[in-house]
């Protein structure tokens, strides 16, 4: 399979932050739009969101990176929670396209973007979407 184009970007701690608050944003949105019966999936989500924001907040507003050993961890660490969310967005069936961009952007932020082209998709990123790297 022929590795998909993704945007190379610096480890951002400060803008992964950001990030992370537009995915609770984009995941209240989606999942508060269930139809009546279906599982709640917020709960689930929530629950990694809050371990996410936890990781990152610390870094809200930082203009420096803190040092390299510790961005790193934490890059790391925010890394293997936005997996578990992207799989609990797939289990769900809540992903949609401006979702997937934000777990495309946060993957990217983390010095991630090659994992996050593919795991973005999962989160329901239009694979056409302009705003994809071509």
């Amino acid at each position: 399979m022929k590795p998909r184009p993704f945007f190379k970007v610096p480890l951002n701690l400060s803008h992964a932050a950001t990030v992370a608050g537009r995915i609770v944003y984009h995941l209240d949105r989606v999942s508060g739009s269930r139809p009546p019966g279906d599982s709640d999936p917020r709960a689930d989500l929530g629950a990694r969101c809050t371990d996410l924001r936890r990781l990152l907040e610390p870094y809200v507003g930082a203009e420096l990176l803190p040092p390299a050993e510790e961005a790193q961890r934490v890059a790391n660490d925010a890394v293997a929670v936005a997996r578990a969310l992207v799989d609990g967005i797939e289990r769900h069936g809540v992903g949609d396209d401006r979702l997937g961009q934000a777990v495309r952007n946060l993957f990217e932020c983390l010095g991630y973007g090659a994992e996050g082209a593919t795991q973005s998709l999962r989160a329901g990123e239009n694979p056409d979407s302009l705003l994809r790297p071509i």
